[in-house]
């Protein structure tokens, strides 16, 4: 009976160690050699072996922990070389500047791009009108960022608003900090993604081979002082959306889980795309997008033949199709540089103030988010254009993006959103009509409405009545 009990025993622990041994293979945690090494050890502990020596399982240790540090050095460096360059060089993106009409889409990239607080952008619009190609194509247009080298949250070596926990504890110390420079990031999230990639979530290999809590970082700290793209927003998991959108908004995400606590900046640009005809975003989370851009397809017979030949064009040569407008992204690019530089400065008059708010009011928008995101996108629009100071123009070129998406949807009402921003912005800013004679307008129209509702309803009825031959009241039977 005792041999048996120790024969199933050791049968368990093998199986126990194997499985480990194997599961590290499968994740690339360790090499070949490594993970025979490891079952050599188990063998060992099992007494199934020779004697373990203290420099074998020192040389385990030594050998994991080397190629953890050579993985991640990997990923953290530069290429170097020039022909290892020219081996991982990618294809340009299509250039921005060559992007034919989307007029909206393209400012309201562009406004993001100057003040990062304005929210993010959401488009919506019919398939293959470029929502995908022209925010790739914004990436080009934004300049290398400088960040510390090694660290996986692109933390700033001089903005701690921007830095990761470990990088401002190495500043507080005095240890001076590697850089490097490196293009603005551009992650996409795709639409299968879990929770756990996205914010992160325990690392298993640490766990495994070190026995200790490590944190796993996700998407949001890749996309940390870059841009987070999200094709087909609609079609998220609403949950996923919203902590999306809470990190955007704040700036940091904060992962509570397997006894893991951490806090990370998290400061991106929130980008979302999608097709109104496969479902709609609900309104809180429409509410957290700060500009709304409705596209449709081209219709001029011309400028749908030069947008086909614009992508012939760089289908057959990208790199050469790009040098042709190398000159206007470089004007585009040095452009954005002078207005992120001048929005600090530009003023907004109170008057202009009041009046944002008044429209806001009068359009039932709830919060005050919406008059905050009207301010900052007149701001930068203003900067784009070289001004450090805001005009009635300025804000009737973007209040319908600021404020479309967050009116009460009506829909007996034949305005939609946009068209509903810009009557109430003529009202108040081109007829200076105030507050209380704009709402007794509304609601003499409003009372017209229904009275005219109600004369119809009775006229029908009586009508009707009258050529079935009842009597008012009476009974008209199973219909």
């Amino acid at each position: 009976r005792e041999k048996r009990e120790r024969r199933e025993r050791e049968e368990r622990e093998k199986k126990k160690d194997n499985f480990q041994v194997s599961s590290m293979k499968l994740r690339g945690a360790v090499s070949r050699r490594t993970a025979a090494r490891l079952q050599h050890v188990a063998s060992v502990k099992r007494g199934n072996g020779p004697r373990i020596t203290h420099s074998m399982a020192s040389s385990v240790s030594v050998v994991c922990q080397r190629r953890r540090e050579v993985l991640a050095k990997a990923a953290a460096e530069p290429v170097a070389s020039s022909e290892s360059k020219s081996q991982v060089k990618s294809k340009p993106a299509f250039p921005f500047t060559r992007v034919i009409q989307q007029d909206d889409m393209k400012l309201g990239l562009l406004l993001n791009v100057i003040d990062q607080r304005i929210g993010g952008l959401l488009v919506m619009g019919d398939r293959g009108t470029g929502k995908s190609v022209v925010v790739r194509a914004v990436i080009d247009l934004l300049p290398e960022i400088e960040m510390a080298e090694g660290d996986a949250f692109n933390s700033s070596p001089t903005d701690a608003r921007l830095m990761s926990k470990e990088v401002r504890e190495a500043i507080e110390r005095g240890e001076d900090i590697k850089t490097r420079k490196a293009k603005t990031p551009l992650v996409e999230l795709p639409l299968g993604a879990t929770e756990d990639r996205v914010c992160g979530t325990l690392d298993v290999e640490a766990a495994l081979q070190l026995g200790s809590k490590a944190f796993s970082p996700g998407l949001l700290a890749k996309a940390n002082r870059g841009i987070l793209y999200i094709d087909e927003v609609n079609l998220l998991d609403d949950s996923l959306v919203d902590v999306v959108l809470d990190a955007a908004a704040g700036g940091v995400n904060t992962v509570e889980r397997e006894g893991i606590s951490i806090t990370h900046p998290a400061s991106f640009i929130m980008i979302g795309t999608g097709n109104p005809e496969e479902g709609e975003l609900r309104p809180q989370l429409l509410d957290r997008f700060g500009l709304y851009v409705e596209i449709s397809t081209v219709a001029d017979p011309d400028l749908r033949l030069q947008l086909a030949l614009n992508r012939t064009a760089y289908d057959l040569n990208p790199e050469a199709f790009y040098e042709s407008a190398r000159e206007e992204q470089e004007a585009l690019k040095e452009k954005l540089l002078q207005a992120k530089k001048l929005v600090k400065e530009v003023t907004v008059d109170r008057d202009l103030r009041v009046k944002i708010s008044t429209v806001c009011s009068l359009l039932d928008i709830d919060g005050i988010r919406g008059d905050m995101v009207v301010v900052r996108t007149a701001k930068a629009f203003a900067a784009f254009d070289g001004r450090n100071e805001v005009t009635e123009d300025d804000v009737g070129r973007i209040i319908g993006l600021c404020l479309g998406h967050r009116t009460r949807k009506d829909p007996l009402d034949p305005l939609g959103g946009v068209q509903k921003v810009n009557a109430v912005f003529r009202r108040i800013f081109k007829d200076g009509l105030t507050y209380e004679a704009v709402k007794g307008m509304q609601a003499k129209s409003e009372a017209k409405k229904e009275d005219k509702e109600t004369k119809e309803d009775g006229g029908e009825k009586d009508s009707s009545e009258q050529r079935s031959g009842l009597k008012p009241g009476q009974w008209r039977g199973l219909k």
